[in-house]
Protein backbone atom coordinates (compact mmCIF):
# COMPACT_ATOMS: atom_id res chain seq x y z
CA UNK A 1 0.00 0.00 0.00
CA UNK A 2 1.13 3.54 -0.71
CA UNK A 3 1.01 5.53 2.53
CA UNK A 4 1.25 9.31 2.23
CA UNK A 5 2.18 10.93 5.54
CA UNK A 6 1.37 14.62 5.92
CA UNK A 7 3.19 16.43 8.70
CA UNK A 8 1.51 19.05 10.86
CA UNK A 9 2.52 22.64 11.36
CA UNK A 10 6.23 23.53 11.53
CA UNK A 11 7.35 20.05 10.53
CA UNK A 12 8.79 18.60 7.35
CA UNK A 13 8.62 15.10 5.93
CA UNK A 14 11.69 13.96 7.84
CA UNK A 15 9.82 14.47 11.12
CA UNK A 16 8.20 11.05 10.54
CA UNK A 17 11.64 9.42 10.66
CA UNK A 18 11.02 7.39 13.82
CA UNK A 19 7.66 6.14 12.54
CA UNK A 20 8.33 5.09 8.96
CA UNK A 21 10.77 2.17 9.48
CA UNK A 22 8.02 -0.09 10.84
CA UNK A 23 5.77 0.81 7.92
CA UNK A 24 8.38 0.04 5.28
CA UNK A 25 9.37 -3.15 7.11
CA UNK A 26 5.76 -4.27 6.75
CA UNK A 27 6.05 -3.89 2.99
CA UNK A 28 4.39 -0.55 2.45
CA UNK A 29 5.64 2.26 0.23
CA UNK A 30 5.83 5.39 2.34
CA UNK A 31 5.77 8.94 1.00
CA UNK A 32 6.73 11.74 3.41
CA UNK A 33 6.52 14.97 1.43
CA UNK A 34 7.80 18.26 2.73
CA UNK A 35 5.14 20.71 1.70
CA UNK A 36 5.62 24.13 0.02
CA UNK A 37 7.00 26.79 2.30
CA UNK A 38 8.95 24.31 4.41
CA UNK A 39 11.30 22.98 1.77
CA UNK A 40 15.00 23.90 1.75
CA UNK A 41 15.41 27.35 0.27
CA UNK A 42 11.75 28.33 0.73
CA UNK A 43 11.85 31.89 2.02
CA UNK A 44 8.84 33.53 0.37
CA UNK A 45 5.74 32.21 2.12
CA UNK A 46 3.34 34.67 0.55
CA UNK A 47 0.69 33.07 -1.64
CA UNK A 48 1.01 29.68 0.03
CA UNK A 49 -2.31 28.56 1.46
CA UNK A 50 -4.07 25.41 2.53
CA UNK A 51 -5.00 24.62 -1.05
CA UNK A 52 -1.32 24.85 -2.06
CA UNK A 53 -0.56 22.01 0.32
CA UNK A 54 -3.59 20.04 -0.84
CA UNK A 55 -2.45 20.34 -4.46
CA UNK A 56 1.07 19.17 -3.53
CA UNK A 57 -0.33 15.98 -1.99
CA UNK A 58 -2.72 15.48 -4.91
CA UNK A 59 0.31 15.35 -7.20
CA UNK A 60 1.56 12.33 -5.27
CA UNK A 61 -1.83 10.62 -5.19
CA UNK A 62 -2.22 11.10 -8.94
CA UNK A 63 1.28 9.81 -9.67
CA UNK A 64 1.18 6.48 -7.84
CA UNK A 65 -0.44 3.25 -8.98
CA UNK A 66 -3.35 2.03 -6.89
CA UNK A 67 -5.08 3.44 -3.85
CA UNK A 68 -3.35 5.33 -1.06
CA UNK A 69 -3.75 5.68 2.68
CA UNK A 70 -3.44 9.28 3.84
CA UNK A 71 -1.98 9.94 7.29
CA UNK A 72 -2.42 13.50 8.51
CA UNK A 73 -1.04 14.83 11.77
CA UNK A 74 -2.62 17.91 13.35
CA UNK A 75 -3.04 20.53 10.59
CA UNK A 76 -2.00 17.88 8.08
CA UNK A 77 -5.34 16.24 8.80
CA UNK A 78 -7.15 19.08 7.05
CA UNK A 79 -4.89 18.60 4.04
CA UNK A 80 -5.62 14.87 4.01
CA UNK A 81 -9.37 15.42 4.24
CA UNK A 82 -9.38 17.87 1.34
CA UNK A 83 -7.41 15.34 -0.72
CA UNK A 84 -9.99 12.67 0.12
CA UNK A 85 -12.69 15.12 -0.96
CA UNK A 86 -10.93 15.63 -4.29
CA UNK A 87 -10.02 11.97 -4.93
CA UNK A 88 -12.37 9.75 -2.88
CA UNK A 89 -11.98 6.80 -5.24
CA UNK A 90 -8.19 6.89 -4.88
CA UNK A 91 -8.08 6.99 -1.08
CA UNK A 92 -8.43 3.70 0.78
CA UNK A 93 -8.44 5.30 4.23
CA UNK A 94 -7.62 8.53 6.03
CA UNK A 95 -5.78 8.25 9.34
CA UNK A 96 -6.00 11.37 11.51
CA UNK A 97 -3.19 11.62 14.06
CA UNK A 98 -4.44 13.79 16.93
CA UNK A 99 -6.55 15.57 14.33
CA UNK A 100 -10.13 15.60 13.08
CA UNK A 101 -11.86 16.26 9.74
CA UNK A 102 -13.13 19.80 10.19
CA UNK A 103 -16.04 21.03 8.03
CA UNK A 104 -15.92 23.30 5.01
CA UNK A 105 -15.27 26.94 5.78
CA UNK A 106 -13.23 26.26 8.91
CA UNK A 107 -9.63 27.36 9.35
CA UNK A 108 -7.03 25.07 10.85
CA UNK A 109 -5.99 27.66 13.44
CA UNK A 110 -6.48 31.39 12.97
CA UNK A 111 -5.29 32.21 16.51
CA UNK A 112 -1.61 31.44 16.03
CA UNK A 113 0.83 34.40 16.24
CA UNK A 114 1.74 35.49 12.71
CA UNK A 115 4.99 37.22 11.79
CA UNK A 116 4.96 38.54 8.24
CA UNK A 117 3.76 35.72 6.01
CA UNK A 118 4.66 32.95 8.44
CA UNK A 119 3.85 31.44 11.79
CA UNK A 120 7.03 30.57 13.70
CA UNK A 121 6.87 27.82 16.30
CA UNK A 122 5.64 29.66 19.42
CA UNK A 123 7.19 29.43 22.85
CA UNK A 124 6.11 26.30 24.72
CA UNK A 125 4.02 28.38 27.07
CA UNK A 126 1.63 29.10 24.21
CA UNK A 127 0.45 25.48 24.19
CA UNK A 128 -1.90 23.71 26.55
CA UNK A 129 -0.40 21.32 29.07
CA UNK A 130 -2.16 18.43 27.31
CA UNK A 131 -0.23 19.23 24.11
CA UNK A 132 3.10 18.79 25.83
CA UNK A 133 2.58 15.49 27.61
CA UNK A 134 5.68 13.26 27.24
CA UNK A 135 7.48 15.97 25.25
CA UNK A 136 10.71 16.00 27.25
CA UNK A 137 13.22 18.84 27.22
CA UNK A 138 15.35 16.81 24.83
CA UNK A 139 12.43 16.29 22.46
CA UNK A 140 11.47 19.96 22.69
CA UNK A 141 15.00 20.94 21.70
CA UNK A 142 14.90 18.50 18.80
CA UNK A 143 11.52 19.81 17.67
CA UNK A 144 12.62 23.45 17.79
CA UNK A 145 15.85 22.66 15.93
CA UNK A 146 13.95 21.27 12.92
CA UNK A 147 10.89 23.54 13.04
CA UNK A 148 10.13 25.70 10.01
CA UNK A 149 7.75 28.68 10.01
CA UNK A 150 4.36 27.55 8.76
CA UNK A 151 2.95 29.65 5.89
CA UNK A 152 0.29 31.84 7.49
CA UNK A 153 -2.10 31.17 4.65
CA UNK A 154 -2.21 27.48 5.53
CA UNK A 155 -3.38 28.31 9.04
CA UNK A 156 -6.12 30.78 8.10
CA UNK A 157 -7.40 29.78 4.65
CA UNK A 158 -10.89 28.23 4.92
CA UNK A 159 -11.21 24.55 4.16
CA UNK A 160 -12.74 23.75 0.76
CA UNK A 161 -14.94 20.65 0.55
CA UNK A 162 -17.71 19.82 -1.89
CA UNK A 163 -17.79 16.13 -2.74
CA UNK A 164 -20.04 14.09 -0.45
CA UNK A 165 -18.31 10.93 -1.66
CA UNK A 166 -15.63 11.75 0.90
CA UNK A 167 -17.95 10.35 3.54
CA UNK A 168 -17.58 6.89 2.01
CA UNK A 169 -13.82 6.91 2.67
CA UNK A 170 -13.03 4.91 5.85
CA UNK A 171 -11.53 7.01 8.61
CA UNK A 172 -9.36 6.16 11.61
CA UNK A 173 -8.76 8.76 14.31
CA UNK A 174 -5.72 8.15 16.50
CA UNK A 175 -6.71 10.15 19.57
CA UNK A 176 -3.85 11.31 21.77
CA UNK A 177 -5.23 14.22 23.80
CA UNK A 178 -8.88 13.23 23.83
CA UNK A 179 -10.77 10.00 24.38
CA UNK A 180 -13.03 7.99 22.16
CA UNK A 181 -15.88 8.73 24.57
CA UNK A 182 -15.36 12.47 24.08
CA UNK A 183 -15.51 12.13 20.30
CA UNK A 184 -18.54 9.85 20.33
CA UNK A 185 -20.37 12.21 22.70
CA UNK A 186 -19.65 15.15 20.38
CA UNK A 187 -21.04 13.23 17.42
CA UNK A 188 -24.17 12.20 19.31
CA UNK A 189 -24.62 15.71 20.71
CA UNK A 190 -24.35 17.38 17.32
CA UNK A 191 -21.24 19.44 18.03
CA UNK A 192 -20.49 21.56 14.93
CA UNK A 193 -16.82 20.50 14.90
CA UNK A 194 -17.92 16.85 14.73
CA UNK A 195 -20.29 17.26 11.79
CA UNK A 196 -17.95 15.56 9.31
CA UNK A 197 -17.45 12.65 11.69
CA UNK A 198 -21.20 12.26 12.07
CA UNK A 199 -21.60 11.77 8.32
CA UNK A 200 -18.93 9.08 7.90
CA UNK A 201 -19.87 5.61 6.74
CA UNK A 202 -16.94 4.07 8.64
CA UNK A 203 -15.16 5.52 11.68
CA UNK A 204 -12.62 3.80 13.94
CA UNK A 205 -11.14 5.57 16.95
CA UNK A 206 -7.91 4.39 18.55
CA UNK A 207 -6.66 5.92 21.78
CA UNK A 208 -2.93 6.57 22.07
CA UNK A 209 -2.55 8.61 25.26
CA UNK A 210 0.28 11.11 24.94
CA UNK A 211 0.73 14.72 23.85
CA UNK A 212 0.09 16.33 20.51
CA UNK A 213 3.26 15.05 18.83
CA UNK A 214 3.23 11.23 19.11
CA UNK A 215 5.71 10.93 16.23
CA UNK A 216 8.24 12.19 18.79
CA UNK A 217 6.83 10.94 22.10
CA UNK A 218 5.51 7.50 21.10
CA UNK A 219 6.73 6.75 17.57
CA UNK A 220 6.69 2.95 17.87
CA UNK A 221 3.17 2.88 19.26
CA UNK A 222 2.05 5.33 16.59
CA UNK A 223 3.54 3.16 13.85
CA UNK A 224 1.69 0.13 15.19
CA UNK A 225 -1.57 2.08 15.28
CA UNK A 226 -1.11 3.19 11.68
CA UNK A 227 -0.29 -0.35 10.59
CA UNK A 228 -3.43 -1.65 12.29
CA UNK A 229 -5.49 0.98 10.48
CA UNK A 230 -3.90 0.13 7.12
CA UNK A 231 -4.44 -3.59 7.63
Amino acid sequence: MNIVMIAGFWLDGDSWGDVTPALTAAGHTVHTPTLPGKRPGDTDLSGIGLRTHVDAVLEIVDAVDGPVVLVGHSGGGSVAWAVADARPDAVARVVFVDALPFPAGSAINDELPVEGDGVPLPDWGFFEAEDLVDLTDELRDRFRAIAKPEPAGVAVEPQQLGNESRFSVPVTVIACEFTEATIRAAITGGAPWASELASLASLDIVELPTGHWPQFTKPVELAHAILAAVD
